[in-house]
Order: structure tokens, then C-alpha cells, then sequence
């Protein structure tokens, strides 16, 4: 099952509505007060009534998450990355922190501040938590995983790299593209063997798999668990590949202009365009 949440593009309130996604062009809204993370949070999505069916191009496909309680990211999760980052393989998860301001959604632009001259790409697969979780043996790990979507882990490099901890450098507005839905647990038969790739303009930047995780699924959801409880609708974004542009020699920035296109087997597309910031 793909979740979404949308708007009508014929209503002026653009009131958010949570959706599931009928074949490959139909949006069929679910009776759901609130947002995706309610209908989470309530238990069973499925059996939630349908309403009204919309076309695809009718609506306007926001993140399927904007209100997480938590956006637990992961560095330095790819045993090649590492290698092109100049660092050492951790022995822990390097965690940093997003927020619900860097959250947009699919086709949507992301502004490149004034102040970023190193702004790059990260594909990544996210995991969506389906229940309460606290202390959760690893053998269960995977009973707490409600679904997968796609983020692009968006880091303005020059920032991250120049301060003693990356939360400035990641956490910016929209930096943290995600979607464009949520694929449920029960269509991916093993996470950990997902092929992920990123396009800039066209061009292949990133193309790897999952299985080259250093810490994969079912450990991160354990492992955080240990000592802060994860709720329905947290995201845990497991890490990016090798490609990113940093590595790259030449290093490739991102620009106004750019459209990049981050995909993850089995779930999706997440393509945005990135401008400049229009300061006010």
C-alpha cells in the first residue's frame, strides 16, 4: 500500500488530506483526523473508510510526513562513503538531527540559502515507525517498522564541515525532501537488499544497494530504542551511498536550476528542483 498526503489543487484551503494511492494514477482520500502520523498512531490504516478518488495530476502530493515527533538521521552508513568522506568506519551509528522545518514534499522546490556555497545531495532510504518503541530486541526490530519512503538528505557542506557538530549544516529549511509516499512494511520483502540511486540533471550521481549498510534496519530501530523511545511516525533516515558531491573530483555543488532525482527500489521517485532563496 502507498500513503500519501495531499491537497485537492481545486481547493483554496489546501486542506491536508492522507490518502492511499489506487494503480498509478488515482489518489482515493482515507477518513483520518489530522495527518498521516494520526492514522499511523490510530493502528489500523487499511481499514480506514475511503472517500472521494482524485487523479494523480489533481492533487499536489506534500511529504507524507510533516509532523514526526523525531527525524533521527545517520551518518557515514555506507561502507564506500566512508571511504569517500576520508573518514573511519564508526563502530556506533553517527546520529544528527532534522526537523519538521526541513521537511518538503515531491516536486517541490528547495532554496539554497545565501549563505551556502556547498549545498549537495544524499539519497537515502527512510524507515517510518509504526508503534512505540522502547528497548526492542533486535529479533523484533522489524515489527515496528510501518513503511519506507525516500529523503534526500540535502547538507550544505561548507557549514556542516566548518563547525564542531552538523545540526546547522543539515537542519535548514527544506533540506530534508521526502517522499513520495510511504510504501507499507508489507510490500518490501527485505529492506536490506533495496538498489538506490540519484540523478542530477539526467546523470547518474549515486547507484548503489542497501545490503552495503553498515548498520542496517532492524539494528538502527534496536539501537535507538535503547534510549529514546520511538513513536509512530518517527523517521530514521539509514544514511546515503557513495557519489554524493562532495566526493566527486571535481566536487559537484548543487545550483539553482538543478533537478535531482533520488530513487530507491521499491518505492519511488523523489525528484526536486532547487532555486535560489528569495529573501523578502
Amino acid at each position: 500500500m502507498k500513503l500519501v498526503q495531499f491537497y485537492d489543487r481545486q481547493d483554496e484551503a489546501r486542506k491536508l488530506q492522507v490518502g492511499v494511492l489506487k494503480g498509478e494514477d488515482e489518489v482515493v482520500a482515507l477518513n483520518v483526523k489530522g495527518t498521516m502520523r494520526d492514522a499511523i498512531e490510530a493502528g489500523d490504516v487499511e481499514a480506514l473508510a475511503q472517500g472521494a478518488a482524485y487523479r494523480l495530476s489533481d492533487v499536489k502530493l506534500l511529504s507524507p510526513l510533516t509532523d514526526p515527533e523525531k527525524i533521527v538521521c545517520i551518518g557515514l552508513n555506507y561502507h564506500d562513503h566512508v571511504i569517500e568522506s576520508n573518514m573511519q568506519v564508526p563502530k556506533v551509528p553517527v546520529l544528527f538531527p532534522k526537523y519538521n522545518n526541513c521537511l518538503t514534499g515531491h516536486e517541490d522546490e528547495v532554496a539554497i540559502p545565501v549563505e551556502v556555497t556547498q549545498c549537495d545531495y544524499e539519497a537515502e532510504l527512510a524507515v517510518v515507525i509504526g508503534k512505540t518503541a522502547k528497548r526492542v530486541p533486535l529479533e523484533s526490530a522489524m515489527d515496528y517498522v510501518f513503511g519506507y519512503t525516500v529523503l534526500n538528505d540535502v547538507s550544505a557542506r561548507d557549514i556542516q564541515l566548518n563547525e564542531p557538530q552538523w545540526t546547522r549544516g543539515k537542519a535548514i529549511d527544506g533540506f530534508a525532501p521526502t517522499g513520495p509516499w510511504i510504501v507499507t512494511a508489507d510490500e518490501i520483502a527485505d529492506p536490506g537488499k533495496l538498489g538506490i540511486s540519484l540523478k542530477l540533471n539526467g546523470a547518474t550521481m549515486q547507484d548503489s544497494n542497501t545490503k552495503e549498510l553498515i548498520f542496517d534496519v532492524p539494528y538502527l530501530v534496536s539501537f535507538l530504542s535503547n534510549t529514546m523511545t520511538l513513536r509512530p511516525g518517527d523517521i530514521i533516515s539509514t544514511g546515503t551511498p557513495p557519489g554524493v558531491g562532495m566526493g566527486k573530483k571535481p566536487q559537484v555543488w548543487l545550483k539553482p536550476g538543478d533537478v535531482v532525482e533520488a530513487t530507491v527500489e521499491g518505492i519511488g521517485t523523489l525528484r526536486n528542483t532547487f532555486v535560489s532563496e528569495r529573501i523578502r
